[in-house]
């Protein structure tokens, strides 16, 4: 495994990471969770995420039991959690949902007992509050810092001027401000990494622990054909990624993409993968898997990565011409 700073912290991460959403609970039960969590574990993987909305507290919990049965050194692994949503869905009332100093705090102290720890290595604010004043947050943060219960804060789909008034306020009253962003980052999603937020990791430096390397599934290659049984597309309450991703455009540049790879005798995820670690920005990916055979061939985009040259770079970028348009100044 090889680790990475999160952007100008100390903290290394696994460049792979392991994450919940969508499979834990839904996808897997305890035994499949603990089964997989000790694969990422023993390939060097130490970054677990997890976050209050998924599987409405349920995955928190699945791992928390897993943790506890694993009785991993808890100086050997980053855990974290993700604050915005809550996890009550449509029963949330007032104050159970957004970024108020009253939501993050509880939030932080329910995923806590979910997750059978004493602090959180990396708390996110989910999602931007438009109706919390971010000086809230910044304090709010800063707090459970002093406290003890969370080590670093950072964001989730915020903006680059979202993350940079944080900073502004932080600075202004010397408090901690966010080190790290959770950003969507695959060959097709890729503006505010490779874009938005350039400045951010020269001017202040900004981890980033990226989610959907896969594009939900969608580089793997295996819709290719239609959407197979069991997949996450087919999850009730998950239509809206079939409907985002499920382009007939997108499906031929990765069958495209799935004959690069078997030149270079890798498989078409291992190389969308290894496509996104090849970034110096991204801290860490974010892994999901629902079988060992899975996270194994994902795993192996450490090894991919090398196999990356100038030359078929430019040949992925041929096919999928997603590359931003940097703003000329």
């Amino acid at each position: 495994m090889e680790y990475r700073k999160m952007g100008k912290t100390g903290l290394q991460l696994s460049t792979l990471s392991f994450g919940s959403w969508v499979t834990f609970h839904k996808q897997i039960d305890d035994r499949i969770a603990d089964e997989l969590m000790g694969v990422a574990y023993d390939q060097g993987v130490n970054f677990f995420d997890n976050a209050e909305v998924y599987a409405a507290g349920e995955s928190e919990k699945m791992m928390g039991r897993v943790l506890h049965q694993k009785k991993w050194d808890r100086t050997s692994i980053v855990l974290s959690s993700k604050a915005f949503f809550g996890w009550r869905g449509k029963e949330n009332k007032p104050n159970q949902t957004g970024l108020s100093r009253k939501h993050l705090t509880e939030a932080c102290h329910e995923a806590l007992q979910r997750l059978q720890t004493d602090y959180l290595d990396l708390y996110f604010c989910h999602r931007p509050d438009k109706s919390t004043p971010i000086s809230e947050v910044v304090q709010t943060m800063n707090t459970l810092i002093q406290q003890g219960k969370i080590l670093y804060w950072g964001t989730s789909e915020w903006s680059g001027v979202e993350i940079m008034e944080a900073h502004r306020i932080a600075d202004a009253y010397r408090l901690i401000g966010p080190s790290m962003e959770q950003p969507q980052y695959n060959m097709f999603e890729r503006n505010k990494v490779e874009n938005e937020f350039l400045e951010i990791y020269k001017n202040v430096g900004l981890g980033t622990t990226i989610w959907s390397p896969l594009a939900a599934g969608l580089l793997t290659g295996k819709y290719n054909d239609g959407i197979p049984d069991g997949s996450r597309f087919q999850l009730e309450g998950f239509e809206w990624l079939r409907d985002r991703w499920i382009m007939q455009d997108k499906i031929k540049k990765v069958q495209q993409l799935a004959s690069i790879a078997k030149a270079l005798k890798v498989s078409t995820a291992s190389l969308s993968i290894a496509w996104c670690i090849k970034n110096p920005n991204v801290s860490t990916a974010i892994l999901g898997a629902t079988n060992k055979a899975q996270l194994l061939d994902n795993l192996t985009a450490l090894d991919t990565v090398q196999l990356l040259t100038p030359e078929i770079m430019e040949q992925i970028e041929n096919i999928i011409e997603t590359k931003p348009k940097l703003a000329d100044y």
